[in-house]
């Protein structure tokens, strides 16, 4: 065996060093990437032929009273005549984020199924929101990374598109922001009146979550309580809870999967893990938190400390579709 002279030994053991240290920081690094939530991707989603498929059914409650509505002042924000549709008729204006039936069962819950890696063909179309009497509809919706979101101006007012991906523990970042034109099919006049909504044009904008991300929210920069919140899926096994609090996701590969439910006022994702087995059903009722304590920053006081009067003109503030509940 040949014997190292003494600068080859120094060498070597330089090498030694710094191996051991690239080492470490790959360790330390994939430790981070792991804290953060951004694992490994995985393979990619495969189509085939679904044989014996089981299903995954139940309802999802909501455990404690439900929240009232968050309340956010008519005179801070613009257009208080025509958003006042959605206000109670003495200067709040109301953003219902739950909805839940007289037991209790959350609406607006999204349900989906991670770790399917081969089912169904995965077609899911650009999800389209609306702007209609100064809120965003769906609440709750789902988006794909890489696609598209639609906004629809339905309203005569201007909007303000702020989209951002979000994470408990990431935090948020901006995605786009763009301007929501007047909807040119209305006629100024008696903004009271009932229209007919006619759609404006089209504003398509792609997403791309970054991180680990999987939270999309949209909110309008002029009327802060339009709120439009979607979660990112990465196949079609998922469904979105109804007035019932109910879900039914069927056609499911064999095998054992994370059951995940998710409402965007809740807190972190609901998981459970579940196994589907040949032309097997499996019923997994489950319960989310509902908030606790008073919203201070939403929270409806009467009588407002900012009414209708400071605007400095008579104003008669019709809560037209507040009455329609």
């Amino acid at each position: 065996m040949k014997r190292l002279t003494r600068s080859e030994q120094r060498d070597t053991s330089c090498k030694r060093r710094a191996t051991k240290c690239a080492r470490a920081a790959s360790a330390t690094l994939l430790g981070l990437s792991l804290g953060l939530g951004t694992a490994c991707p995985s393979a990619a989603y495969e189509v085939v032929e679904v044989r014996n498929g089981g299903a995954v059914t139940g309802a999802i409650a909501l455990v404690g009273s439900v929240p009232a509505p968050k309340g956010f002042n008519l005179v801070t924000f613009p257009d208080p005549v025509y958003c006042g549709r959605i206000s109670d008729g003495n200067g709040w204006r109301l953003l219902h984020d739950f909805t839940a039936d007289t037991a209790g069962r959350l609406k607006d819950v999204v349900v989906m199924l991670d770790g399917v890696e081969a089912g169904k063909s995965f077609d899911l179309s650009v999800p389209r929101v609306e702007a209609r009497d100064c809120r965003f509809s769906p609440f709750v919706t789902v988006v794909r990374d890489g696609h598209a979101v639609e906004v629809v101006n339905m309203d005569p007012v201007m909007h303000d598109v702020q989209a951002y991906e979000t994470s408990l523990l990431l935090g948020a970042r901006v995605l786009f922001n763009s301007p929501l034109p007047m909807n040119p099919h209305h006629k100024r006049g008696d903004i009271h009146a009932t229209h007919r909504h006619l759609p404006g044009p089209s504003m398509l904008e792609r997403i791309h979550l970054s991180k680990g991300r999987r939270i999309f929210v949209m909110q309008c920069g002029f009327h802060a309580y339009m709120e439009s919140w979607a979660l990112a899926v990465t196949s079609l096994y998922y469904v979105i809870t109804d007035g019932a609090g109910r879900y039914a996701i069927e056609n499911i590969p064999p095998g054992t999967y994370r059951l995940v439910a998710w409402h965007p006022q809740t807190g972190p994702m609901l998981e459970r893990m579940v196994t589907v087995e040949p032309n097997g059903r499996v019923t997994m009722n489950l319960s989310l938190q509902a908030p606790v304590g008073r919203r201070t920053a939403f929270q409806v006081m009467e009588p407002p400390r900012f009414g209708p009067g400071v605007l400095g003109r008579p104003l008669e503030i019709l809560p037209l579709v507040e009455h329609q509940h």
